[in-house]
């Protein structure tokens, strides 16, 4: 397909800038591994000037990057452009192998009709092709670039990621053989989030609740959980345990597309990773830039914030670490991070200093829940 149908035939219609991925059935999704191989193959054995084709991808890249805004809501995602980048036999064979390894193996487990973690996979072609896939992330890297190949979400190629995530609430989860889950009564860990997004899409979702709360920290969560923050405050509690997962930016997606007038608050860590969480489950990433309008929402900052600081004793602040300033850079030098979290960020730096959350319970252990509860009362978020 040439490049302008391809932009033309993008989710995003009304401008034929947006790449996206696709959700597709496993027999569309094989349908588009043939056409690759079988491209692959005329190039091949063209009779005038045979070669090994190169593969055309997406590129994933910041230069190649911008902000979405929403045209009926207020939701601002990462979309990529249509600017390709090259896997080739020449310059680095071995990617150029692991995207045609990953691609025969998801044309497999589609054809058997099952579902993979990324995990799993892994360590079927670490046994398979040990000398192209030595480690995770060779997996990972090689799976973004079929997505980018095929257009096609990394559901679709029948690969899911492990959830960490959790939640816990006045949320009621009605599944689809009719069982109800009811997120009020569970201990302190919270409901579980599957890593397959199909069941997750398949959930139908009832709330008494007035607001969503991210908790960047489990310890966090749970503390909140086992204080019952919720029946003081009608609201859901939400975390991925640290840098949030695809499920869990799913189902927090799904609550706010179910629930548009429930606002979202984060409560991070004080320090640039903080931030950057923050950010990934309000624009997406750059690395999934494809799919990152599938799960972006509108995440207000709530806390630990730079007016928070005086609650926070003087002995628990910790120095940035090189990982922080490094994080940080990054994040200054993004297209999409608004003012006032730049602020934040330049605060940070400007301090030397990071706070986590936890160190608020100097003031006792009930006394987050009021923290988080006073500053919703009184609008006290960006």
């Amino acid at each position: 397909m040439a490049e302008a149908n391809v932009a033309a035939a993008s989710l995003f219609g009304a401008d034929g800038r947006l790449c996206s991925a696709d959700i597709l059935a496993p027999p569309e999704v094989r349908g588009r591994i043939e056409v690759a191989v079988l491209n692959f193959l005329a190039a091949l054995a063209s009779p005038s000037s045979p070669a090994i084709s190169v593969l055309p991808l997406i590129s994933r890249s910041s230069a190649n990057c911008s902000l979405r805004s929403g045209l009926l809501n207020d939701v601002s995602s990462v979309y990529l452009s249509y600017t390709f980048c090259k896997r080739s036999l020449t310059h680095n064979p071995k990617a150029f192998v692991r995207v045609w390894k990953v691609m025969e193996m998801c044309y497999k487990i589609l054809g058997e009709g099952k579902l993979v973690q990324q995990r799993e996979l892994f360590y079927k072609l670490l046994s398979d092709s040990p000398k192209y896939f030595s480690c995770q992330r060779h997996v990972n890297q090689a799976i973004q670039d079929v997505v980018s190949l095929l257009r096609c979400t990394r559901q679709s190629l029948g690969v899911m990621t492990s959830s960490r995530g959790a939640l816990i609430g006045r949320l009621v989860l009605h599944e689809p053989d009719g069982e109800q889950i009811d997120c009020s009564i569970l201990g302190a860990s919270g409901h579980a989030i599957t890593g397959d997004l199909n069941l997750l899409s398949k959930l139908n979702l009832s709330s008494g609740s007035r607001y969503i709360i991210v908790v960047e920290k489990d310890a966090v969560f749970q503390r909140l959980a086992e204080d019952r923050l919720y029946n003081q405050l009608p609201c859901i509690l939400i975390t991925a345990k640290g840098y949030p997962d695809i499920a869990t930016r799913f189902i927090l997606h799904r609550l706010s597309q179910t629930f548009p007038n429930m606002p979202i608050f984060a409560l991070v860590d004080w320090n640039p990773a903080g931030l950057a969480i923050l950010c990934t489950y309000k624009y997406g990433s750059i690395s999934m830039g494809l799919e990152s309008y599938r799960y972006a929402c509108n995440v207000k900052w709530l806390g630990v914030r730079g007016g928070d600081l005086h609650l926070i004793p003087e002995g628990a602040f910790q120095e940035l670490k090189p990982r922080d300033l490094q994080i940080a850079k990054g994040l200054m030098s993004s297209k999409f991070l608004q003012e006032s979290h730049r602020a934040e960020l330049a605060l940070m730096v400007e301090r030397g200093k990071r706070a986590d959350i936890e160190a608020l319970y100097s003031h006792g252990f009930d006394f987050l829940g009021k923290y988080i509860a006073r500053k919703i009362v009184q609008g006290d978020y960006i």
